[in-house]
């Protein structure tokens, strides 16, 4: 069960902080995408629409990144765990970005997740479409 904590941070039972354990993944992600040759433009992108966990160039693609970790497949495989409802929370605040950062109607852009299970990493370039 997951509890506030001042309005801020959510934590576990256990106490452990979430957004900052999301916030280790995310960074080892983006050093991942980084050694694959993708330019990282944002981390933990936010807006009213919802926030995206990292915004990245690969060649001439503009590419919105879901970072998911688990530690085991208890609980299911990371990937998995972006469904419907996060994929068009994903696009709609990937469409306000592009429409705040000016970018043209011209800009190809790819939805990527990143899988981390564990210590093992997986990259799943245009995981889905909209």
């Amino acid at each position: 069960m997951y509890k506030k904590d001042n309005g801020f941070r959510q934590t576990n039972r256990t106490g452990r902080n979430n957004r900052l354990s999301g916030a280790r993944y995310e960074e080892t992600a983006a050093e991942f995408l980084q050694r694959q040759g993708l330019y990282i433009l944002e981390k933990n992108y936010r807006c009213r629409q919802g926030e995206i966990d990292l915004i990245a160039m690969d060649g001439r693609y503009l590419v919105f990144v879901e970072v998911k970790y688990r530690k085991d497949t208890a609980k299911g495989d990371p990937a998995e765990a972006v469904g419907f409802y996060k994929r068009q929370h994903i696009y709609r605040t990937a469409k306000y970005y592009l429409y705040s950062h000016r970018y043209g109607a011209n800009v190809p852009c790819r939805f990527d997740v990143v899988s981390i299970l564990g210590e093992e990493i997986s990259w799943i370039q245009n995981a889905f479409s909209v």
